[in-house]
């Protein structure tokens, strides 16, 4: 979301906005590309053809972890590991397809259970944001503009330090993403579930999906300092 309090410095454009409409791009851009090369290399079969969902048990299963669950879950790309019910759910594009695609997606799930299993800090510390980071992301700019529309600078500085908590959680996740892929790449590779050459395709899959995390927790830690600007020129 723009705001447009304050157009800009002088009769120029504010900088700070035009940063915010890039950002926005980016974040379309990495959007698009993340579909882009996810439906390239899901026309990819893996030599070893199997699916997502075996992929997955079988991590899970060479590293001992018994207490997890792998399910299928609708739609596309929705794949997500949940640490409250331990659970590796896989969507549509994953749990039955056997491409390198959706291999190094579910592989990627599983990342995240050892990085859970092995107290990787980056993820704790993504956890323990999240309740914060829902409050902040619903309620940090209507408190804002309320107390751009009242004239009230203590409700507006409310606003955006719980705005910065939804910001912060953006930002702790990239090592967490990052972190994911890397140890799927491995597991795939060192188990002998994908070759060289197709680990390599994964990789391009999980570094397109990386890129929509990096674009969006820089659109939005500028949108922070636009409304933190915004807030410090009002005064002036």
């Amino acid at each position: 979301m723009y705001y447009g309090y304050g157009y800009g410095y002088g009769y120029g454009m504010d900088p700070m906005y035009i940063l915010v409409i890039i950002m926005a791009i980016l974040c379309m851009v990495a959007s698009y590309r993340v579909n882009s090369v996810y439906r390239k290399y899901n026309r990819v079969r893996s030599m070893s053809g199997m699916t997502g969902a075996q992929v997955a048990m079988e991590i899970l299963r060479r590293n001992g972890v018994s207490d997890v669950t792998v399910q299928h879950v609708p739609g596309d790309l929705t794949d997500h590991y949940d640490p409250r019910t331990r659970v590796v759910n896989l969507s549509d594009a994953t749990y039955g397809s056997n491409s390198v695609a959706a291999i190094g997606v579910a592989a990627h799930e599983c990342g995240h259970v050892m990085q859970h299993q092995n107290g990787y800090l980056p993820l704790q510390i993504r956890s323990a944001l999240v309740p914060a980071a829902n409050i902040g992301s619903k309620a940090g700019v209507p408190l804002i503009i309320l107390g751009m529309f009242l004239s009230i600078s203590p409700l507006i500085t409310i606003g955006i330090w719980v705005f910065s908590l939804a910001v912060l959680f953006q930002v702790v996740t990239l090592p967490v993403e990052f972190d994911a892929s890397h140890r799927a790449l491995v597991m795939l590779e060192e188990y002998g579930i994908l070759g060289h050459e197709e680990v390599s395709d994964s990789r391009k899959v999980l570094s397109a999906a990386a890129m929509t995390y990096v674009a969006s927790a820089a659109a939005a830690v500028v949108q922070l300092l636009r409304l933190v600007m915004l807030n410090n020129r009002r005064r002036d």
